[in-house]
């Protein structure tokens, strides 16, 4: 069967957990060569490397601070000097930390933003940089794909988490922006905006039935998503499939955005 990312080398930062590890095992399984990034949990990123490569792909992981400049440029030449070049970058490293607005310290708001926006603005300033240092290749359309890792809170108020939802709908602006400057060097540039997914960050949302069924009536599908169905759209977003999509924010929520509170007129 053929691989859709075959010959390619994809950079998923925030890889070791969650949507990450999920995004970077369908990169791999899609024939992508990964680089897994990670922040401060070395284990899980390099069982998942060392598990791709056992099954016949290829991934390395490497540690860096996405907040912080000189790590991100040397994520960037690690990854070239091991794979030669890199075709997708995924900028999905991300982080909460809740509060109510007038306890909210000024570290706290720093610390979500750096992480989620500016770690995104570092890291796609980079991918720009090298996709036009490789220059045109054979195995995309693309000079180059970048998926920004968003969320549905980029349009949905979440009280408590001021700073969470500033960076998302920060994220919004950002990619659009810059899918507009670099698109006529056909760099494609899109946003992934995922609902409620299975993970450790939003474990207490799930993890019990009453915590279930209470979420359940924010999603008109009525289920919670896996991160299985971010990285089937990953997958395709970083493909020749939807090389016409660019500036795309896709909703991957099961109709969160859909504001279920109102489907009897509120």
């Amino acid at each position: 069967m053929e691989k859709s990312l075959a010959n390619q080398v994809a950079l998923i930062t925030g890889a070791s957990s969650g949507i990450g590890y999920g995004v970077a095992i369908a990169l791999a399984d899609a024939g992508a060569a990964v680089v897994l990034n990670y922040h401060s949990h070395a284990e899980p990123g390099e069982k998942l490397a060392d598990e791709i490569e056992k099954a016949g792909g290829s991934a390395i992981a490497i540690r860096a601070d996405v907040s912080d400049p000189a790590q991100v440029a040397k994520l960037f030449d690690v990854s070239r000097a091991r794979f030669g070049g890199i075709d997708i970058v995924v900028a999905n490293a991300g982080l909460q930390k809740d509060s109510p607005f007038a306890d909210m310290t000024l570290d706290d708001w720093q610390l979500v933003l750096s992480t989620n926006l500016t770690g995104q603005f570092l890291t796609c300033q980079a991918a720009v940089k090298e996709f036009r240092r490789r220059g045109p290749s054979t195995v995309s359309k693309a000079l180059g794909k970048i998926i920004c890792m968003s969320s549905v809170h980029e349009v949905i108020p979440w009280a408590g988490r001021v700073n969470y939802a500033a960076s998302k709908g920060g994220i919004q602006m950002f990619m659009k922006s810059l899918a507009q400057e670099v698109a006529p060097e056909r760099i494609r540039v899109n946003s992934i905006a995922p609902g409620a997914i299975r993970t450790s960050i939003n474990k207490d949302a799930w993890d019990s039935q009453a915590a279930l069924d209470k979420l359940l009536q924010l999603i008109p599908y009525g289920r919670v998503g896996a991160v299985e169905d971010i990285g089937k759209a990953a997958v395709w977003l970083a493909s020749d499939e939807s090389d016409y999509v660019v500036g795309t924010t896709l909703f991957v929520d099961g109709g969160m955005t859909l504001y279920p509170g109102f489907t009897n007129n509120g």
